[in-house]
């Protein structure tokens, strides 16, 4: 049995992007997932493969495992052979009991490494835009718990050492002994008037930061009902917040946006811009069981005029084929190739092969419209043999056209399209709060798979957020379940859908 081991990973404070490239590569070994409440579950999307997920979140003082029942887990499933990831949110070992977990294992025998995380400590004052050091003002912060209990008769906390030693004090997991805190720092000798701020969801669309002094911080974080998690910044680096204050003036920040399909380059400037992207791929392709009709009309591919292609997975499945069974691409000089939209002609270049016409409509009647305009004289399509390798459910509006109009069409399999979501609790419930404010959806399948996995109530979930769709069929899916379009780009591609979002939003 192979020898198992445990990654104590340092998941961040939210941001996606301030996740490491080294927590990836662990997580993409993983064999079972034991995380936390605070990780933005986004990352778990970057697992290729199948993994057990094993929740141990811990949420306003409610806890899914204990930590006794965590460190078990970690090393009976380590035991077993397995590699384990410990998602921890921030970093391991700051507050985050992950110096307590690397003695068990050590204790087990179980073999261990420690990828240290960003701590909320450092990123939400910097995305405060309160920077813990600065030549002018602060030479020192720490980084105090303040979570420890009031009803101690002694502290053990040196709160003289903090009121007069340290220009900065950050203090985590403080929200519900923020009254302590204040009084505590004031008693040993902290002017009242000292700048404050509380942030909470910090690097997160949620981001929330209230600014105050000592002596009235409480009535302030009360007064909009702060609750964990928060990080609290005492000092009057503090000050420097209304000049540096950078990402509450994105054109997007407190957006949070659904997007159905896998995470791409077209979507990262809504990301520049401040939103949160929530990858929540409903559509995902997958190879054949059966490969009978794609072979055949691949070794017959010399007998065709026109192969096209509708989508980037069509001709990624269609040359794999040709590669793995040896065929020969070179069988196909001759046929000339039909792309619909530029990603699927980019795809295509990127293979070598030229494309010889794209329509203007990038759906199923603007290739219709196409071919009986370039064949409009003499006897039209008769005689012209067809290629259409494409995935298995998919509208025949086009074959069904060519042939009415006197060519032949085969229409091959060359994918399959499955729902892998397994996971929508907290898609639910992010919907349900309302911290989803734009849904994306680019095909039917991507709206009629989400409403699988929601299920119950999908429809008053979704009609409190707005909905952008690209092309017609998608927007008539949509319309059925009797929900209402708010963004509909003029052209059927990403690019239009993320251009017209932000004309939505930053427009209003």
């Amino acid at each position: 049995m192979k020898k198992g081991k445990v990654y104590l990973i340092g998941a961040g404070p939210g941001d996606i992007g301030l996740f490491t490239i080294k927590g990836v590569k662990c997580l993409r070994k993983a064999d079972v997932v034991v995380y936390d409440f605070h990780i933005n579950a986004q990352i778990l999307n970057y697992l290729d493969r199948k993994a057990e997920f094993i929740y141990a979140g811990k949420q306003g003082g409610r806890h899914a495992m204990t930590q006794d029942e965590i460190n078990s887990v970690i090393v009976e499933k380590a035991s077993e052979g397995k590699v384990v990831c410990r998602l921890k949110g921030g970093d391991p070992f700051v507050f985050g009991r992950g110096g307590e977990e690397a003695e068990v294992l050590f204790n087990a025998g179980i073999d261990f490494e420690v990828v240290p995380g960003v701590s909320s400590a450092i990123s939400a004052p910097a995305y405060a835009g309160i920077p813990l050091t600065h030549r002018k003002c602060s030479s020192s912060f720490a980084v105090i718990t303040g979570n420890e209990d009031i009803a101690k008769k002694e502290s053990t906390l040196n709160w003289d050492g903090f009121a007069h030693n340290f220009d900065t004090l950050v203090f985590l997991m403080g929200v519900k002994n923020m009254d302590y805190i204040s009084k505590r720092l004031i008693e040993h000798g902290r002017p009242p008037n000292t700048p404050v701020a509380v942030i909470r969801w910090g690097t997160r669309p949620d981001q929330i930061t209230v600014v105050g002094v000592l002596s009235d911080i409480c009535e302030k974080i009360k007064a909009v009902n702060i609750a964990p998690p928060a990080v609290m910044v005492v000092g009057e680096a503090v000050k420097l917040r209304e000049t540096l204050k950078w990402y509450e003036k994105k054109p997007l920040f407190g957006h949070r946006i659904l997007i159905t399909r896998r995470m791409s380059v077209e979507y990262e400037i809504l990301e520049e811009l401040g939103a949160e992207i929530f990858e929540c791929p409903t559509v995902q392709a997958v190879a054949l069981e059966d490969y009978t009709d794609l072979d055949r009309s691949i070794k017959e591919i010399s007998s065709y005029d026109w192969l096209i292609f509708t989508s980037v997975n069509g001709v990624k499945f269609f040359i794999d084929r040709i590669i793995d069974e040896g065929f020969d691409i070179r069988d196909s000089k001759g046929v000339k190739v039909c792309a619909i939209g530029k990603k699927t002609a980019e795809t295509i270049r990127e293979f070598g092969i030229k494309v010889d016409i794209t329509p203007k409509k990038f759906n199923a009647e603007g290739l219709v419209e196409l071919f009986r305009e370039r064949y409009a004289l003499g006897d039209g399509l008769k005689g012209l043999r067809f290629l259409l390798p494409r995935a298995d459910i998919a509208r025949d509006l086009f074959p069904q056209q060519i042939r009415a109009l006197g060519g032949e069409i085969d229409v091959p399999t060359a994918y399959r399209t499955i729902n892998p979501v397994s996971h929508n609790k907290r898609l639910k419930r992010f919907i349900h709060d309302g911290k989803i404010t734009v849904a994306t959806f680019t095909s039917a399948a991507t709206f009629d798979n989400l409403i699988d996995v929601i299920g119950e109530d999908s429809q008053e979930f979704l009609s409190s957020l707005k909905i952008a769709a690209i092309g017609p069929v998608t927007k008539k899916a949509i319309e059925k379940a009797g929900l209402k379009i708010d963004i509909m780009p003029e052209t059927a591609t990403i690019e239009a859908m993320v251009e017209a979002i932000i004309e939505e939003i930053v427009g209003h």
